[in-house]
Order: structure tokens, then C-alpha cells, then sequence
């Protein structure tokens, strides 16, 4: 066994899961069952507290998933003393990662499933749609009459959210890396954080980077209750704000708060969330240019364009005025970029040029490291790099032209793992767009939701799916189809992948 670079110990002869390994894995994922079903206690209160009878739903469903829970960590602990303290092996974690998002999705499909809302209770196409599309902080929805929706299923697909996020950046951070997910290893903890010495063990930059996230996530809160939301809408929308995630407590999202203020604040918060956290480590750690990282400059650039562009033509046409142009231009590229999916207002109605911006934006993604899905920042700067490197060769054909990213070196392993995770992610894409269209969805709408479903973003483009439209009306089929796409696009692709080749099981 050896340690890697993010504290987790591999066995790097290790050719199958052992016997062991399973229960190892299992017991993992009944440790997270075991929170999630602490985490449903929550709306059970709130219900309960509200008069609402959904507060049976969370109850039954709690039970059931700690019951999960206890039999999945029950034989493991039992039997631990026989097989030591070792840590995880490669193949456990390639295997943990997909099990343990896919468990805690259908656990969490429950407390929707046995509700009292029509369109969740009993259906279990939608209740799985809306759980994982929640987990993986997409914000796709079947869900309409949020405004008067229980107070229970508005705070859990919250709190899903919420967990959500930090579960990813915990991911991102400590697991992807290591597995060499595309091109992930360029930002393993020790590489990013240059405060070694303040912050030397893995396990304190961890709880670091949790009390950024509980810490933004309550001044997120203060924030919109003290700009006017009501107390309960500030909680929920501080949780998917910082989740980059964009569920809302109105079918109206952002729309139904017309004061600038809000929408100003909620702009900042989504772009809070898709700031790498290791940065906020640096930050609190004592490096006040932390921040001044190239993939943050490049986000707010990219930004900066798109919204003075957008913003410019809504002005210029006479749509709205100088002010509010530049707003909603603001929170819906920003919406977009961060993958949140809130929406102040449906820009499908902007023109098809500004159609077709959005539609390219949907595959950007914020920075890695953060709450937000997408191809991410980095990768789109790693192929820069090595087109300019192409182009310069193509000059100066005995040229030597290092290639290198915010001052470290390009290995041949982080560029090679690039360039499979966009022709991967381009491959699916194509395929989940013709399968949407073989189940009878339109062209646009087959499109824009494989888009949004990889990316991680949430609503798509066209009068169905649109900023000002659900996901309900789509066949039973499609919605399986896209939550599959979902939990792919949240966790890079590879990691879910690899688990359906013959070879990863095989001794």
C-alpha cells in the first residue's frame, strides 16, 4: 500500500476487489445512507412545525434509509478487527464513487415518492429525477406550484442540493485527482495550496474548506432575508446558491423577487460557489492574492464578455433598460456559467443569437474544485495551450515551446487525460442527444437537456424545457435517460464508465 497525493492509500498491485473490499465499499456507503437519513429529519420538523402531513413521508423515509444504512456498515464493522486497517484500493474507489452518489439518489427519491404531491407521489420516474437531479446540484425539475408546495419538499430539495455541493468539492479535491480523472491531478490539495506549513494535514484542509462552505452558506442567508426575503426562502436559497445548484422555492425562480438587490446578491453568491475552495483555504490560511489564480481570472473574464455583450444587446434593443439589461445579462450568464440554472427571466425570448450564446455557455462550467458542473474552466485552458504549442511547432517546426499552466509543467499523462475527457464527453453528449430524439423528444429539446444534463445546469432551451418551463411533461423514458446523463456529467465521466467495462471486475 502507498499513499497518494490527497491522503487516500492505494494498492497499486491490486488486480479486482478483493473479497473484503466490498463490504469495505459498502460500509462506506452505509455510513452516507446513515447521514442522509439524519439530513431527512430536517423537513420532517419543518413539516411538522407547519401542520403538514408530508412529515410522514420524511419519517418513513429516514426509517428506511437508516435501515439501509445499518445493514450495509452492520457485517463490515462486525468483522473489522480480522482484516486490519487498510485503505482503500483503486478499484474500491472507482467503484465507491458512482455506488455511493447513485445510493444516496434513490434513498433521497423517497421522502418524494411517498409525498403528497401529484406529481412526485407514486411516480417514480419523477421522485428519482427530482432527487438526483437535486444530489448533483443540476436543478432540473418536474416539479409546478412551488409557491404553495410543503414546506418539507421544498426545504429537502434544498438541503439535497447542499450536500450535494460539498460532496462534489470533496470529490473533486481529494478523489478524482488521485484517480487521474481528466486532468484532475494538476490540482491534487498539496499542489493547490501553498500554505503548506500553516495548513500541513489533509484532514485540516478538509474542515477548512467545510467552515468556508457552512460560513458563505449563512451569510448567504443573512443576506436575502435582510434584502427582503422571508426566513424560510433565505434558507433555501442560501443552500442552493452556494450549491450552484438552482433550486427555488417559486415556479417564478428569481423572477418572483424583483428587487435589483436580490438578484445583485444572488449573482454574487453563485459566483462564490464556483470559486475553487481550496482557494478560500489559501485565503484563510493568510495568502491574500489567493484568489488571483489564472483559472478565477479567466472565469471572470469569460464572464466580463458575455455579459457586456449580452447586456449591450438587450440595452441596445430596446428590451429593457440600461440598468436592468445589465442585470438580467448578469444573473443569467452567471446562472449559466456556474451551472446554477436560477432564472430572473426566460431568455429564450432574447433572440436566437443570444439563444445560441447560452447554448455554448451551458458547456463551460466554473472552475474545478467548486460546486459547479460543466468541461470546467481548466480544461478549455489546458487545450489552449496546447493548440498555441501546435501552432508555434507549425511555425518553427525545431522550436521547443514548454507547455505549462499557471506556472507548472504539462505532463504528457494531464494533457492525454484532457483530451480523452472532451472526446468522451463529446461522444456522450451525441449519444444522449440521438437517444432523446429516438424517444421522441424534438431536436432542440434532445439537444439543449443533454447539454444541461452533462453540464450539470438544469434547465434547457425551448418552450418545454426552458428557463420558463419543467421537465414533467417529458416521457418516463427520457427522464431516466437524463438522470443517468446527470450523474455522469457530476462525476467526470470515467468514473461512472469505467464500472461497465468487464475488466474492472474481472480478477
Amino acid at each position: 500500500m502507498k499513499a497518494n497525493g490527497s491522503g487516500m492509500r492505494w494498492a497499486p498491485g491490486q488486480t479486482s476487489i478483493p473479497r473484503n473490499g466490498f463490504r469495505l465499499v459498502g460500509a462506506i456507503i452505509g455510513q452516507v445512507l446513515l447521514a442522509t437519513a439524519a439530513f431527512m429529519l430536517l423537513p420532517m420538523v419543518a413539516d411538522l412545525y407547519y401542520d403538514n402531513r408530508d412529515w410522514l413521508a420524511f419519517g418513513m423515509a429516514s426509517l428506511v434509509s437508516a435501515a439501509c444504512g445499518s445493514a450495509l456498515s452492520w457485517g463490515y464493522w462486525r468483522s473489522r478487527g480480522k482484516w486490519g486497517k487498510s485503505g482503500l484500493t483503486l478499484r474500491q474507489a472507482f467503484a465507491l464513487t458512482p455506488l455511493s452518489w447513485a445510493a444516496v439518489s434513490a434513498v433521497s427519491a423517497l421522502p418524494f415518492l411517498f409525498s403528497e404531491h401529484p406529481q412526485l407521489r407514486g411516480h417514480l420516474a419523477n421522485a428519482f429525477f427530482e432527487a438526483i437531479s437535486g444530489i448533483t446540484t443540476t436543478g432540473a425539475t418536474v416539479m409546478t406550484g412551488l409557491d404553495t408546495a410543503p414546506p418539507g419538499l421544498l426545504l429537502w430539495r434544498g438541503l439535497l442540493q447542499w450536500m450535494g455541493g460539498i460532496g462534489i468539492i470533496a470529490t473533486a479535491i481529494a478523489i478524482l485527482p488521485a484517480l487521474g480523472v481528466g486532468g484532475m491531478q494538476l490540482f491534487r490539495t498539496e499542489s493547490s495550496d501553498r500554505s503548506q506549513k500553516a495548513m500541513p494535514r489533509v484532514r485540516q484542509i478538509a474542515s477548512t474548506i467545510g467552515y468556508a462552505y457552512i460560513g458563505l452558506t449563512v451569510v448567504a442567508g443573512l443576506a436575502y432575508w435582510l434584502a427582503g426575503m422571508n426566513p424560510f426562502d433565505a434558507i433555501v436559497h442560501a443552500l442552493t446558491s452556494i450549491a450552484t445548484g438552482g433550486y427555488s422555492t417559486s415556479d417564478q425562480s428569481f423572477g418572483r423577487w424583483q428587487d435589483n438587490g436580490i438578484q445583485w446578491l444572488a449573482t454574487l453568491f453563485m459566483l462564490s460557489g464556483t470559486l475553487p475552495f481550496v482557494l478560500y483555504v489559501r485565503f484563510l490560511a493568510g495568502d491574500r492574492r489567493a484568489f488571483f489564480d489564472r483559472q478565477v481570472k479567466s472565469l471572470l473574464g469569460l464572464l466580463a464578455v458575455s455579459v457586456g455583450g449580452i447586456g449591450t444587446w438587450l440595452a441596445a434593443s430596446g428590451q429593457y433598460g440600461f440598468e436592468q439589461a445589465y442585470r438580467f445579462a448578469a444573473f443569467s450568464v452567471v446562472s449559466v456559467v456556474t451551472t446554477t440554472g436560477y432564472a430572473v427571466t426566460d431568455y429564450g425570448q432574447w433572440g436566437a443569437a443570444v439563444v445560441g450564446v447560452f447554448f455554448l455557455l451551458t458547456f463551460v462550467g466554473g472552475c474545478t474544485g467548486s460546486t459547479s458542473g460543466g468541461i470546467k474552466i481548466f480544461r478549455f485552458e489546458v487545450m489552449a495551450v496546447m493548440l498555441r504549442v501546435h501552432f508555434l511547432r507549425l511555425l518553427y517546426p525545431n522550436g521547443v515551446f514548454p507547455r505549462s499552466y499557471d506556472g507548472k509543467p504539462l505532463s504528457d499523462e494531464v494533457i492525454g487525460s484532457v483530451v480523452a475527457f472532451l472526446t468522451v464527453f463529446l461522444v456522450c453528449y451525441a449519444v444522449i442527444t440521438v437517444v432523446l430524439l429516438g424517444l421522441g423528444l424534438d431536436f432542440l429539446t434532445s439537444a439543449s437537456g443533454a447539454a444541461t444534463a452533462l453540464s450539470n445546469v438544469g434547465p434547457g432551451l425551448g418552450e418545454t424545457i426552458g428557463p420558463a418551463g419543467t421537465f414533467a411533461s417529458l416521457p418516463s423514458a427520457a427522464k431516466w435517460v437524463l438522470s443517468f446523463a446527470m450523474l455522469l456529467g457530476r462525476l467526470e465521466l470515467f468514473t461512472v464508465l469505467i464500472i461497465f467495462l468487464p475488466r474492472f471486475w474481472r480478477g
